[in-house]
């Protein structure tokens, strides 16, 4: 199954015709390799193409893509004897955030993670990735909880923002958030975060606060969508693609400012073609990521969390 992007037409045109070949070749008994194997150079090179100079718009719809691999699938693949952990104790359980304890390459971890939702049941009882207060509060509570048992804290980011709701704001969306982000920046152990999709707004930066950041060659970061950019801007929300490019979005603007510490590459058109593939890269980043903290004790490790956010956007002299 694919689902291909507005950019995407000519691949979706080859692709077409080779599917029509193959079948043709399997009803009719008549050797077409040739032609197919001309096709399938022909497609590889065009993605190589596309995916080499795609506009941080295109990078946006890459990142939202509906196939691209979800927290869920993160976990199941890289993660051992995961232990869901439930409710903020407080409010209730958001589902929008998912949590628990799990082994990650032989070491016991805490989990944190945003969840979409792979289809149309999912992303209704996901709320899209869309967390209420409570999501937060749990994501705190779990963060303590680590410190407590001395456990590092993998969070995977993937999000367009906090749910808006009138519900949420009045159960205290602002300082769930900001009592997250508090708790990120606090505890004694290692906090490592990969941003797998969207990184939106301050959603994405109660879980984004870290020791390590990574992010996936085609997942975004912002302070907000190009679409509230350009609502807000222009009072027009289709200039998002001028917001995108002047928000400085892509995986690539965000290295070279500093705000992020690496980049996970992707397969030639992007995690959803091959998510298997995309998640083991993930997963050996994240390895060395927390490899690099290991050893280090929780006082180093809170101070280096916060000398590395005190620093952005510092300006040099002279």
């Amino acid at each position: 199954m694919n689902s291909y992007l507005d950019f995407e037409k000519p691949i979706a045109e080859i692709e077409g015709k080779l599917q029509e070949l193959r079948h043709l070749s399997d009803d009719s008994g008549v050797n077409m390799l040739d032609e197919v194997s001309r096709l399938e150079g022909k497609v590889d090179r065009l993605l190589r193409q596309t995916y080499s100079r795609l506009t941080p718009w295109q990078k946006t719809q890459v990142a939202r893509h509906q196939l691209r691999p979800h927290c869920s699938d993160y976990i199941s693949r890289l993660v051992t004897d995961f232990l869901p952990l439930a409710g903020d104790r407080a409010f209730g359980e958001d589902r929008a955030v998912i949590g628990g304890l799990g082994r990650f390459r032989g070491h016991s971890t805490m989990v944190i993670g945003q969840e979409k939702g792979a289809d149309t049941e999912g992303r209704v009882a996901h709320n899209f990735g869309m967390a209420n207060p409570e999501g937060y509060r749990k994501a705190s509570r779990l963060l303590r909880l680590a410190e407590r048992f001395q456990v590092p804290v993998l969070t995977l980011i993937d999000t367009p923002g906090a749910y808006p709701g009138i519900g949420a704001e009045e159960r205290g969306q602002a300082e769930a958030i900001a009592r997250c982000i508090e708790a990120c920046l606090d505890v004694r152990v290692p906090v490592v975060a990969l941003i797998i999709g969207e990184g939106g707004s301050g959603g994405a930066i109660a879980l984004g606060v870290a020791n390590r950041v990574l992010m996936m060659e085609h997942s975004i970061y912002s302070v907000i969508s190009p679409e509230g950019c350009a609502s807000i801007l222009w009072r027009d929300a289709a200039l998002a693609e001028t917001a995108a490019e002047a928000l400085r979005l892509t995986a690539d603007d965000l290295h070279g400012l500093g705000v992020i510490d690496d980049i996970v590459p992707e397969p030639v058109g992007g995690a959803h073609r091959d998510a298997a593939r995309t998640i083991d890269e993930a997963g050996a980043a994240l390895e060395t990521a927390f490899a690099d903290l290991r050893g280090l004790d929780g006082s180093a490790l809170r101070s280096l969390r916060r000398e590395k956010y005190l620093a952005l956007g510092s300006i040099a002299e002279g």
